[in-house]
């Protein structure tokens, strides 16, 4: 016992000195600088909302885009702009790994994946249907590490390589029926951290984006689902409620463009952060981190009081 605890302390020192002499590089090291050429890129959940605009962003600047989605019609626009329509449904495996085998067959090399497909199944903790909660991990979570899994012997052999976590603000807090969809991001936070600190020895990067609301259609499609689910009289309420309060936050909120531009940046810049908070989300992160959780959760209480 007395050894693990010299050990316990002896690691806590290490950890502590080395979190400060990384913190104090990592200010060193963020640059504006852009690397030079065209990059071989893989994006998932191109066909619409931040993938779709982000696409359409890295193919004008000349990229090599290729981009996975389940909604064949929808992705064709890449082909058409000079792109690469991919059929990927991310839950999947052999067409995740049939994808990514033809970009390396094609190009010879993947620079950067940008894990973006997801979408939200709002529901009260206890009405949310089992089944309904596994497909949900399966395409926000599962989906992210399958294309991890799939890119990452080839971004280690070059020695090089980016990986783009598209994350969201709800990944550092949870609102009443969002719980299960903020508990995805939560678990995408968690690996992503872990992730970056794995790969960085190969030359291959770990970029998050943690978005807020976004007026892109993902709302409506969580909301049409949440209404063709089974509600209790008992939630009616605060269901009500919530829904009226996250409706006016997506109306009022920034299209795609904001998140798609800094997707862009963390694709071509030399040494980009850790984390990109886009979507107007910067104040709720701020006040996070700075308000204890019974204040913090207070703000949000007067929305969904009866």
């Amino acid at each position: 016992m007395k050894n693990l605890k010299n050990y316990v302390s002896i690691l806590s020192l290490i950890l502590v000195s080395g979190l400060r002499q990384n913190a104090a590089q990592a200010q060193i090291e963020t640059t504006l600088e852009r690397k030079e050429g065209s990059q071989v890129i893989i994006i998932t959940g191109s066909a619409s909302g931040f993938g779709k605009a982000a696409a359409e962003k890295l193919v004008a600047k000349g990229h090599i885009v290729y981009g996975g989605d389940i909604n064949l019609e929808g992705n064709a626009y890449l082909n058409k702009i000079g792109g690469y329509s991919l059929e990927m449904d991310v839950t999947d495996d052999s067409q995740v790994r049939a994808g990514i085998e033809r970009i390396i067959s094609e190009q010879g090399r993947i620079d950067v994946l940008i894990n973006n497909a997801g979408y939200g199944e709002y529901a009260t903790i206890e009405n949310i249907k089992i089944d309904d909660l596994k497909h949900q991990f399966d395409v926000n979570v599962f989906g992210y590490a399958r294309l991890q899994q799939a890119v990452l012997p080839y971004m280690r052999e070059q020695g090089s390589g980016r990986i783009i976590i598209v994350s969201s603000v709800i990944g550092k807090f949870s609102l009443p029926m969002l719980g299960w969809y903020a508990s995805t991001k939560h678990a995408v936070e968690g690996m992503a951290d872990a992730l970056r600190q794995e790969v960085e020895q190969f030359g291959i990067d770990v970029v998050k984006i943690q978005p807020g609301a976004a007026n892109t259609g993902f709302g409506a499609t969580a909301f049409a689902r949440l209404e063709q689910s089974n509600i209790p009289d008992a939630y009616r309420a605060i269901i009500d409620a919530s829904v009226k309060a996250l409706e006016k936050d997506f109306e009022s909120a920034p299209g795609a463009e904001d998140t798609a531009d800094t997707i862009v940046d963390a694709t071509e810049l030399v040494r980009p952060k850790i984390t990109y908070i886009t979507a107007n989300a910067h104040e709720i992160v701020r006040l996070r981190k700075e308000m204890s959780e019974e204040d913090f959760y207070k703000i949000f209480s007067k929305n969904y009081a009866k």
